[in-house]
Order: structure tokens, then sequence, then C-alpha cells
């Protein structure tokens, strides 16, 4: 005997899809955290020498990359983002589509 399972479509945000609070505000945090890693990573800093760069200690920058984001505002990884020699520009514009969106555009 097999057991059909569900299948259901993504919304294009895990946060959502779990019905947590303040999903966007979430995913876009976790996007925000994957470009600083990604920036460190690719500077081939040490989580020391980013703990430096960004003015927290070692194991904040532990935490951020492993994605244990509570104690981190988005206007905090902002800050961050301008510390590693990044700008960051926020736009609002109307909607395209049926449902609002959220996102975090990297470039």
């Amino acid at each position: 005997m097999t057991e059909e399972i569900g299948v259901q479509a993504s919304s294009g945000n895990v946060f959502a899809d779990l019905s947590l609070d303040n999903a966007d505000e979430l995913l876009v945090k976790v996007e925000l955290a994957h470009r600083i890693s990604s920036i460190i990573t690719t500077q081939r800093m040490t989580q020391s020498e980013a703990a430096e760069v960004l003015g927290i200690d070692q194991p904040k920058i532990s935490a951020l990359i492993n994605g244990k984001l509570i104690g981190f505002s988005t206007a905090r990884l902002f800050r961050f983002l301008n510390a590693l020699g990044r700008d960051v520009e926020i736009v609002v514009k109307p909607k395209s589509h049926a449902q609002a969106q959220t996102r975090v555009v990297t470039s």
C-alpha cells in the first residue's frame, strides 16, 4: 500500500509558507545575511577580521554566517554591508503583481 504525499508550490518565501510572523522581514534578513556572508567569503576574511571591520565580536559573525539572526535588525545588516564597502539602495514602487512582494536585489 502506497500513501500519496501532497505537494504544495512555494510562495517564494519559506517563512510565509510556514505561516511565521513577519515572514517578509525574516526573508529580507536572511537574504542580507547571505550577502554579507558571501562578501566575507569572497574577500577571504577570517571571522575575526570580519568582526573587526563590522565592529562586533567573532561569535556574532559566526551566528550571522550560520543564519542565527536574532539580535540583528535589518538596519544593522545594512550598516554591515556599508562597512563592507557596499551601498544599500531601497526602492519603493507601485506593485507590478496582484500580491505585494518584498525582496532583496543584489548585484
